[in-house]
């Protein structure tokens, strides 16, 4: 019988690991097991492996593995190297007493999985090996950079807090716990992505969430099956109701004082490791309405803000299709004057109405999206010059009229003051457009229809967007259309929350 060299154990061991690693487990063996890994990670230089011995003479041998890079320099070399090598002989040395007697670290926990090792050091921390021991402790060493906080660039506010999350998952969740400061907030982690395995936290406060939203989020968030997670929009368009829709069924911020406020709603936060930014449900269709500093201003003037930017929707939307079809078919509805002038004026544009209009709105989209990706010093100029020397030179040249170039101005500038809902803005505009093109204000009036059909329709995770009630009351629209003060805002919105109740005290005097 041939003999098996301990090179060719290591190989075998190696193999049987590659399927599934994530059930293999380690050996008593020093040796084997820096070997084993040091097999897993073949061509990786950022693996670094280290033996120390312990004792005067040297008698304890320990195997040390982290990835350079990730670790704080400073926690390894006073707190975990010097205790090993300080060890003093005839010391009884198992891993309890490592973990509670020799190693400094906060976080120390055993393990004899070889998958949740990787997980870890790739994150990392550090495996501490024992020789003689058949298991392992991994030691909370990270020391890797992140950004630090600021204020999101996409939804800057003239009030209030300035905090935005960053790619930290950990820092993420601590602004989320100065701003909510109750045991009855809970965290869950759970990793997703076969090959990133990315640590997704649910967030919730237990008492308001209402348990049939959360039973479903879970539920769904555990039939997703990705080999990589590397942004909540990975999850968003997987677990999100009505999939094609343009409109949005699930929240989306970078900032912690939003989240928070969503909380104490009732909702659920699901962050993502590496993204900024934190997916919230269930969404309602007024959010696309609702500012972030409505809430830090006076209600006066929010309610009037809230109520400018939904009539803007409806003008950004409509007013190329009520424009083609005012020129196209019903030009009588214009005064004499003014249908003079503009028919004076099309008489040398060689596009018809539709088609001028369509490729006006298509170049206003492209000036738009030049000028967010470019940077920010040139972006704003570039897009404001871009579109006044276009839009000029388009005229003078008699390709478009004066008045479509109006038209569509009007129609950009009040589709910016809701970004949230600029993809469902630019599908909807077209759309009307097409119907109001073929078959006039019928074409306009179907159009409508059908996307108030499909907006009454939408839910979110079992919660209808847009719940109509015959007996509305001034709780129910309290802070939809309008924002009313925080006296009188007494309950939550009662479709989120399982307790309702807000405010318990007397109005105030008035």
């Amino acid at each position: 019988m041939l003999k098996i060299t301990a090179k060719q154990k290591v190989v075998q061991a190696v193999e049987q690991l590659n399927a599934p690693v994530s059930n293999s487990s380690l050996s008593a063996s020093l040796q084997s097991n820096l070997d084993m890994f040091k097999a897993l990670f073949q061509d990786d230089d950022t693996a670094l492996f280290r033996t120390v011995q312990g004792g005067v003479n040297g008698q304890y041998a320990f195997g040390l593995l982290y990835c350079d890079g990730l670790v704080n320099s400073a926690i390894m070399d006073e707190h975990i190297l010097k205790p090993l090598m300080e060890i003093e002989d005839g010391v009884p040395i198992t891993i309890d007493t490592v973990m509670s007697r020799v190693v400094r670290i906060n976080e120390a926990k055993k393990t004899t999985n070889v998958g949740d090792i990787i997980k870890s050091v790739t994150y990392g921390d550090t495996i501490l090996f024992i020789d003689g021991v058949a298991e392992g402790i991994l030691l909370n060493t990270k020391g890797f950079t992140l950004r630090s906080i600021a204020e999101p660039e996409g939804e800057k506010v003239l009030n209030g807090p300035r905090e935005g999350f960053t790619e930290g998952i950990m820092m993420n969740l601590s602004l989320l716990h100065r701003k909510v400061r109750s045991n009855e907030l809970k965290m869950k982690f759970q990793s997703m992505g076969t090959r990133t395995q990315t640590q997704v936290c649910v967030v919730y406060i237990d008492s308001l969430v209402n348990k049939r939203v959360l039973q479903e989020l879970q539920k769904r968030l555990s039939r997703i099956n990705m080999d990589a997670v590397l942004d909540e929009n990975y999850l968003s368009e997987q677990i999100r109701d009505n999939a094609l829709s343009p409109f949005r069924t699930t929240g989306l911020t970078e900032r912690p004082d939003v989240v928070a406020g969503r909380l104490l709603e009732g909702r659920i936060a699901v962050l993502v490791d590496g993204s900024p930014t934190v997916m919230t449900v269930p969404y309602l269709f007024i959010e696309n309405f609702q500012s972030n500093e409505d809430y830090y201003m006076s209600f006066f003037y929010t309610s009037f803000s809230r109520m400018l930017r939904i009539m803007a929707f409806f003008l950004t939307v409509s007013i190329p299709a009520i424009y083609t079809v005012i020129i196209t078919y019903h030009h009588e509805i214009l005064p004499t004057a003014l249908m003079m002038s503009i028919s004076a004026e099309r008489q040398s544009v060689p596009l018809p109405v539709p088609l001028e209009a369509f490729a006006l709105l298509l170049m206003f989209d492209i000036l738009r999206e030049t000028g967010i990706r470019m940077p920010s010093s040139i972006g704003q100029a570039l897009s404001v010059v871009g579109a006044l020397v276009v839009g000029q030179a388009a005229v003078e040249a008699k390709l478009v009229s004066a008045s479509m170039i109006i038209m569509v101005a009007i129609t950009g500038i009040t589709g910016l003051i809701i970004p949230k809902m600029n993809a469902p803005i630019i599908f909807v505009r077209l759309g009307l457009l097409l119907a109001a093109s073929s078959l006039g204000f019928l074409g306009l009036g179907l159009g409508f229809s059908m996307v108030l059909i499909h907006v009454l329709n939408l839910k979110s995770f079992g919660i209808a967007q847009i719940t109509p009630d015959k007996h509305l009351s001034f709780q129910d629209i309290k802070d939809t259309y309008i924002r009313a003060p925080w006296w009188k805002m007494r309950t939550r919105p009662k479709q989120l929350s399982e307790d309702t109740t807000r405010l318990v005290a007397e109005d105030r005097h008035e």
